[in-house]
């Protein structure tokens, strides 16, 4: 119901392009779910839309996702779901304090560069994406475990890897986690892990994930790499099944759920349908460029031009009048007065007005127009951080105290 009534408060004009099924956009979709973004994903064919003009125009290496806004086009995963997480401030996704923050982006770059890599290099020879190599399995496998061994010693003491609620750093992690959970891991190998599958388990059954990912049905039996041969007898695309994702706005069709099969057994359409889109990935990529035979003679390189004169930055205007006309005023000096007078305003003002000059300094009092706008918490807090965020270059010269008065509604 808040989500619903989010999305007629705070509506946007999202679209997310990607192809079905990829879990890159899962994180992104269930941030969407939390905080209430509508997010409309039509329909996509990899090799073919993501060769357009206009989509190049959006993501230079033709790659998926990309979220276009009012503002322009983003691309890459992790700063598409940093983006949709940080739309709202009261649902804390992003966590609750700049510390909180951090400890999600280490959570977040764990699972890239540790966690997620790890597991493609296990799962894309199951889904016929990259040629099975044994050695290399064994290895991914490996890595695996070393990651899920950091996640299970973070879970030992905290239901959830940030704080104490979910986070965005748990609908990274996890769904970097569903496909291998549905389709390498089974009993034995998530044995030793019983943190993990009770922090995986409480991720995957919320509302919010369920809405974009279905139903997460655990590996019984760990599904085998094909043979090379076996690979290159992959389905044609035209029969690949529906997509477990949703395209409207990261909602599951209910007509195109799937019915999972009896003990827990991973969904053969579901692996043909992966298996297709690699073998149409392979199918519709450039061929590679032959590398040209190198000349005989040695040719003179030509001399270099010289580099051009570094542009000189303009300075600031205030920084000018700081060394044209210097102002008595230390607003260094004022900034930690206030910020350790321990409650004593007044008598923090007290010493303001004796520091105070008025000829290098100006006092405002400004107050916001458009309160038709500040609904909602959330609302004015992004207000307010946005008009932080754009004072940024003259901080050095500025000092204000914010007043939000009144009740929301």
């Amino acid at each position: 119901q808040i989500a619903d009534q989010t999305r007629k408060a705070f509506p946007m004009a999202l679209t997310l392009y990607t192809y079905p099924g990829n879990f890159r956009a899962f994180k992104i979709l269930i941030a969407a779910e939390y905080n209430g973004i509508a997010i409309d994903v039509p329909a996509f064919e990899m090799m073919k839309d993501n060769k357009t003009p206009e989509f190049l125009a959006m993501s230079p290496l033709g790659k998926v996702p990309v979220l276009k806004t009012p503002q322009g086009a983003l691309f890459e995963s992790n700063a598409i779901a940093r983006y949709v997480a940080r739309m709202r401030r009261d649902t804390e996704l992003y966590g609750t304090t700049f510390f909180a923050s951090a400890q999600v982006d280490s959570w977040i770059d764990f699972c890239t560069h540790e966690l997620e890599l790890a597991a493609t290099m296990w799962l894309y020879p199951v889904i016929g994406y990259m040629p099975f190599n044994p050695a290399a399995t064994a290895k991914a496998k490996e890595d695996v475990i070393v990651s899920l061994k950091t996640l299970e010693a973070a879970l030992t003491t905290q239901t959830y890897l940030v704080g104490d609620k979910m986070s965005l750093a748990d609908i990274v992690v996890a769904s970097a986690l569903v496909y291998p959970m549905k389709l390498l891991m089974d009993a034995s190998f998530r044995a030793p892990f019983p943190n993990t599958m009770r922090w995986f388990n409480t991720c995957v059954n919320q509302p919010e994930f369920k809405a974009v990912i279905g139903e997460v049905v655990l590996c019984v039996t760990e599904t085998a790499a094909p043979s090379a041969g076996e690979a290159a007898k992959a389905p044609a695309p035209a029969a690949k099944a529906a997509a477990p994702a949703a395209q409207e706005g990261g909602k599951k069709n209910k007509k195109d759920k799937k019915e999972k099969q009896p003990g827990g057994k991973p969904d053969p359409a579901e692996i043909e349908r992966l298996k297709a889109e690699a073998a149409e990935r392979k199918k519709n990529a450039p061929p590679k460029e032959k590398k040209e035979e190198p000349k005989k003679k040695k040719e003179e390189a030509p001399a270099a031009a010289p580099a051009p004169a570094p542009v000189k930055k303009a300075e600031h205007p205030y920084k000018i009048m700081d060394r044209e006309a210097p102002s008595g005023f230390d607003s260094d000096q004022w900034k930690k007065i206030y910020s350790n007078c321990k409650g004593d305003y007044a008598g923090a003002m007290k010493q303001f007005w004796e520091l105070h000059d008025s000829k290098g300094w100006s006092i405002h009092t400004c107050r916001y127009k458009y309160n038709n706008e500040n609904g909602k918490a959330f609302m004015v807090s992004n207000a307010i951080n946005g008009f932080i965020q754009r004072s940024g270059e003259i901080r050095k010269w500025l000092f204000g105290v914010m007043w939000v008065t009144g009740e929301e509604g």
